[in-house]
This record gives C-alpha cells, sequence and structure tokens, in this order.
C-alpha cells in the first residue's frame, strides 16, 4: 500500500499523457517486478529511466518502453542531481543508445545546459534530452527572469542539433508556466514529488487536472 499498479492505472484515467518510473537497484522508488507488471497494462507512454548497468539494460529491452532516459546516477544517489558528461561518456552512450535502438525504443539522455555537452549529446545517436531542472526551480525562487535564461538557451541549442526536449526535476505547478512559455517546443515534462505533494491536499485528479490545464 499503496498499490503502484492502481495509482498508475487511476493517474492514465485522470487524463495523464504517460508514467515514468525509476526502478533503482535498491528499489525504494519501484520494485523490479512493477515494472513488467505495468508494461502488461499501460496504454500510454511508458518511460523508463536509470543509469544503464547490463541489468538495467536487459530489463528495458526486455519491456520495451516507448522511451528509455539515461540518468548519470551513482546506485547510491539520493535523487537525480546532474547530467551527462557526454563529451567523456560518448563512446559509452553511444554503445549503449544503438542498443536500445535495435529494440525500436526511443533514448533521451538527462543533461544540464551547457552547451557545448549538448552538441556531444547530440552525437551519441539520441533522440531527445531532457533538461535536468532543478538548478531552474531553485533560480526561480531568487529571480525567474534569469532563471529561465540558461534553460531557454540549451532547449534552443538541443533543436537546432535535432533532438527533442524533455525537462524534469523539481517543477511544479508554481514554476512550470513559465518554462513552458520560454521553451514551446518542449515535448515533455516529468513530473513527480510535487505531483504527489499536491496531491496530498487536493487529490490525484484535480492535481493532474491542474497540471493539464497549464500545460495546454
Amino acid at each position: 500500500m499503496p498499490d503502484v499498479i492502481k495509482a498508475a492505472l487511476d493517474i492514465e484515467k485522470f487524463g495523464a499523457h504517460g508514467i515514468t518510473i525509476h526502478p533503482r537497484p535498491d528499489g525504494r522508488h519501484i520494485r523490479r517486478d512493477d515494472v513488467f507488471e505495468l508494461k502488461k497494462v499501460l496504454t500510454t507512454e511508458f518511460n523508463i529511466e536509470g543509469y544503464p548497468t547490463e541489468t538495467f539494460i536487459q530489463m528495458v529491452c526486455q519491456v520495451r518502453p516507448h522511451q528509455v532516459t539515461l540518468v548519470p546516477d551513482a546506485h547510491d544517489a539520493l535523487t537525480s542531481n546532474q547530467g551527462w558528461d557526454a563529451v567523456h561518456h560518448l563512446a559509452f552512450l553511444t554503445e549503449v543508445i544503438k542498443e536500445f535502438k535495435k529494440n525500436n525504443i526511443r533514448t533521451s539522455l538527462f543533461v544540464e545546459t551547457d552547451l557545448n555537452n549538448i552538441e556531444f549529446a547530440a552525437k551519441t545517436g539520441t533522440d531527445r534530452v531532457e533538461l535536468y531542472t532543478g538548478p531552474y526551480a531553485h533560480a526561480y525562487t531568487l529571480n525567474p527572469a534569469n532563471a529561465i535564461v540558461p534553460f531557454a538557451e540549451a532547449a534552443k541549442k538541443a533543436l537546432a542539433c535535432g533532438l527533442k526536449v524533455n525537462a524534469g526535476h523539481d517543477l511544479s505547478l508554481v514554476n512550470l508556466a513559465l518554462f513552458q512559455k520560454h521553451i514551446p517546443d518542449l515535448a515533455e515534462v516529468s513530473i513527480g514529488h510535487a505531483l504527489i505533494s499536491d496531491a496530498l491536499y487536493m487529490g490525484l485528479e484535480t492535481t493532474i487536472q491542474k497540471y493539464l490545464d497549464l500545460l495546454k
């Protein structure tokens, strides 16, 4: 309790466009068995994120979600708190992405706003990048106008490199509208903590509708 499968199906029923999960090695976010069970029942987009260990790669290729989002988290990381260094990990990421492409799985790399790094992310063959928006959310509390600038520039660079742009981490009903306004070609946002926190007060259905209304 709570029932992960029921919660995911309810979230779909309430209008969410997809479900993102992050199966960590210790299973604290979601268990391996849940990944396979969710695949059986979900009808919207299914996105699995994680660090590409051999075990993770095998699981994703078995499940074949619509998208895999690769994050550079250490196994003991509390949460995702940095993007890939695509320059340093170019060869590794290129090989991993080839494996997912062979299985017809769309790929996304979790990155920060460094423009040169985004160029190298494109060289890996990934389909998308997901902008790590933790720094945006923090800077937004100090100066929203300044906070959005590097992210708008990073999105513009990614689009110029032929990549679609996702975003995630610490986005909320407070800071999401400005983000979307300055990045109108945003393909996808992944929202976890803020959505569940809001749902404690408003319920899942109302909360999801508020996010959908904001993103229209």
